[in-house]
């Protein structure tokens, strides 16, 4: 093989600023699928409003209304079809090929990594981007045989493009030895599964958002304007219907980051000595675990459904995001592992 004059960590980062690339193409192909949803909407309510006025003086305006609800009660249902049987929506079947493209240049670049490093890509805040966001994709497309989540695309992969494109630009650093701390079995387990326990939770967060647009949408068609909100909320899901799968994925993650926050105490006594130390990485991972326990168990059993519950999901992963970037960054304690000088 000819030499290229490459080291395997560049060869790495070029792997993965392609895979920027890609999923930038991937989210404009997203993109352009809502937009041709927005057409296939108003079509439908250009077809509502001939029924309207076909029905004018008995019930016209209750008959857009059954249109609109008809319209979101097929959305709803065709998310759990079977892939044979959804939609064949030209764009966003282009997105998710793009997609895949670019989660196997993502997938070769973190495993580029680990291999440059001679251990787990995931030792400081740049490989912990590139794994995390890497399970991101990973989840989002293999939910894809279960739930038609495509309309999800623009969202999941320009969250993808601006976490991994910062943190090539901003946490990148060269290969470097583990700290002695990090030595050991559980940097495979525990980060592991913090990081899948965050793909699940983004996919959540990502259904809260919609769920609170669609949601807002709904009570402007029945209290004032029919057409109020974008356009393209009126071919997906009703609010109920996301806020569901939001709870289901919510709940997966939240399982996951029990689990990550009982082996950091186990991993934690056997680097240093005790279970639990008050170190700001320590605490903030227990807030999240409690804003998600509170999540799930105020919408379980205290009837908290709606934008509250919305909420609390969205308030829950922004506190993952910051767990990750500020507390990694700015505070100082035992988890001190950014890599950044």
């Amino acid at each position: 093989m000819p030499d290229t004059g490459m080291s395997l960590d560049e060869i790495s980062v070029l792997l993965v600023w392609t895979a920027v690339a890609i999923y930038t193409l991937a989210f404009i192909a997203y993109a352009v699928d809502l937009a041709r949803r927005s057409d296939l909407a108003v079509k439908a309510k250009d077809a509502a409003q001939v029924q309207e006025l076909v029905g004018a003086g008995a019930g016209g305006q209750a008959t857009t209304i059954a249109a609109v609800r008809e319209q979101e009660r097929r959305a709803s249902s065709e998310v759990s079809a079977a892939p044979a049987q959804r939609p064949r929506y030209l764009w966003a079947r282009m997105g998710t090929s793009l997609t895949v493209l670019a989660f196997l240049f993502h997938l070769a670049g973190t495993i580029g990594r680990g291999i440059a490093a001679e251990r787990v890509p995931w030792s400081n805040m740049y490989e912990f981007a590139l794994t995390g966001t890497v399970l991101i994709v990973a989840v989002y497309l293999g939910v894809l045989f279960r739930y038609d989540l495509r309309f999800l695309g623009s969202f999941i992969t320009g969250l993808v493009v601006v976490l991994l494109g910062g943190a090539a630009l901003a946490f990148y650093v060269i290969v470097v030895p583990l700290a002695d701390p990090l030595k050991s079995v559980w940097l495979v387990i525990h980060v592991f599964v913090a990081s899948l326990a965050t793909a699940f939770l983004a996919l959540a967060f990502a259904l809260s958002v919609l769920q609170l647009m669609q949601h807002r949408r709904e009570r402007i068609a029945v209290e004032r304007d029919i057409n109020g909100g974008p356009r393209f909320l009126r071919t997906l899901p009703s609010a109920d219907a996301l806020e569901s799968l939001a709870y289901r994925f919510a709940i997966i993650g939240f399982i996951f980051w029990t689990f990550t926050l009982i082996a950091g105490a186990v991993w934690a006594r056997d680097a240093w000595g005790r279970y639990w130390g008050f170190d700001t990485k320590e605490v903030w991972t227990f807030i999240i675990w409690v804003l998600y326990a509170g999540y799930i168990h105020a919408r379980a059993t205290r009837g908290w459904r709606g934008t509250r519950s919305a909420w609390l999901s969205i308030i829950g992963f922004i506190a993952v995001l910051f767990n990750f970037t500020i507390v990694n960054i700015f505070f100082k304690g035992l988890h001190a592992y950014s890599g950044l000088s």
